[in-house]
């Protein structure tokens, strides 16, 4: 058996969760337009006949604002480190980005071996990419350049075989049939924060967190699912309750909807909000919340 831990690294928005999603086979991560969607290291285990690929989806790269800002940023420096082969993840722009450069940079320190993965070519003009790839070529020797659409599958399988050839023999970490490490639980918490990322305006989703109360199961498989929206201020807890209750019904529906493919079964989903103030700055909300450094 054959193995290698694989971080997918990159600015905000450029496209990993959405390449972990891929890899999986099935929804992982939350994805949306908005920076900053994922939060913490996020496992996608490919299993390919005899080699096993564990894939750590990171929080885009940014500058940290806030003690979680803060907690994302170390959770992006760790993941580059102690790993088989780095992924950086980059738009098909030709030139490289001030945080792109920072990433190389911590990619030369830890020595890590690397992998250019230039992502959303279909949006562009295949000869368009030689610039790109001339840019980021100038600033570091990758091992490989695989330009890829995620969103599309396209070359997704022959970045799947470079990868491959980062395997070394060793034991298997994840059972065959597990696609993530994360908990259902969390899955669920998370997939609830997309829809607040999704339907509400600029700062409010991104002083939200997510946490599920209860998660039982019947026996007769129907979930029931208790979740507390906690935000930063009294007006947004307005705003996402909405008129009549009408924004928080819509977001539940949502979120809903998507759970119950993931676990393949009916989920009775109940919502609440409630006012936790400045918790992106406090130590003990943060780990409360599930924002751990370990």
């Amino acid at each position: 058996m054959k193995n290698a831990m694989i971080t997918i690294a990159g600015r905000p928005n450029v496209g990993k969760s959405t390449l972990a999603n891929t890899l999986a086979g099935e929804k992982i991560a939350i994805v949306t337009n908005k920076p900053q969607t994922t939060r913490n290291r996020i496992f996608a285990v490919v299993n390919r006949e005899d080699t096993q690929l564990v894939f750590i989806d990171t929080p885009g790269f940014h500058k940290a604002r806030t003690k979680l800002g803060d907690y994302m940023v170390k959770v992006v420096n760790s993941s580059v480190a102690d790993v088989d082969v780095v992924c950086l993840v980059v738009e098909p722009k030709p030139e490289v980005g001030t945080q792109e450069q920072l990433l190389i940079e911590r990619i030369k320190q830890v020595g890590a071996p690397s992998v250019l993965v230039i992502n959303k070519i279909d949006s562009v003009k295949k000869e368009d990419l030689l610039a790109v790839i001339a840019a980021y070529s100038e600033v570091h020797q990758f091992d490989h350049i695989v330009p890829i659409s995620a969103k599309k599958n396209e070359n997704v399988e022959e970045l799947l075989k470079v990868l491959e050839t980062y395997a070394e023999e060793g034991p298997q970490l994840f059972p065959e049939d597990m696609v993530t490490d994360q908990p259902e639980k969390q899955i669920c918490a998370e997939i609830v924060r997309e829809k607040l990322l999704l339907c509400l305006d600029k700062e409010i989703p991104h002083g939200t967190a997510v946490v599920v109360t209860r998660f039982t199961e019947r026996e007769n498989e129907i979930i029931d699912l208790d979740v507390t929206i906690y935000c930063e201020k009294q007006s947004h807890k307005g705003m996402i309750i909405g008129k009549k209750g009408a924004m928080l019904k819509k977001i539940g529906q949502l979120a809903r909807e998507d759970i119950e493919d993931f676990m393949g079964t009916k989920v009775f989903l109940q919502t609440w909000v409630k006012v936790k103030e400045n918790w992106r700055d406090s130590d003990n909300l943060l780990r409360n919340f599930g924002f751990n450094e370990e």
